[in-house]
């Protein structure tokens, strides 16, 4: 898989767009279905970690990339289990709420599944001839 590097201006624009969708997935939930409204948010922050790891690894085989964001997504999850004073202190912050969670839901679990199975679709439509190992 050396020949083919992602784009990283691309790579950015789906980023802020993902996230601006995830974002809004969550401050628009009364508008939306129920089903949209309740796995939105952790599908696209899912994709967006997916994307996020193609930035930074930009040789990195798709499966890897993958890999990595299910192990991050995941590991996210089951460290929603932990409450200390320390850590819920910082999930009480815009940012660290986006990115560590609150609770931990088996649901988010299915979620995370469903946006890195998106993010490694979109990679495998936007570059044919990347290596699939």
């Amino acid at each position: 898989m050396r020949g083919s590097k992602r784009n990283p201006m691309a790579r950015l624009a789906l980023i802020v767009l993902v996230a601006c969708l995830g974002i809004g997935s969550r401050r628009f939930a009364s508008r939306l279905p129920g089903f949209i409204a309740a796995y939105a948010g952790d599908t696209l922050w899912a994709l967006a970690t997916f994307l996020g790891f193609g930035l930074v690894r930009p040789s990195a085989s798709t499966w890897r990339v993958a890999l990595l964001a299910i192990s991050f997504s995941v590991a996210i999850e089951v460290s929603q289990l932990y409450h200390a004073p320390w850590i819920d202190s910082i999930r009480g912050t815009t940012v660290g709420g986006l990115v560590l969670g609150f609770g931990f839901l088996w649901s988010d679990l299915a979620c995370y599944a469903v946006g890195v199975g998106l993010g490694i679709l979109i990679e495998q439509m936007s570059l044919p001839n990347r290596s699939r190992t």
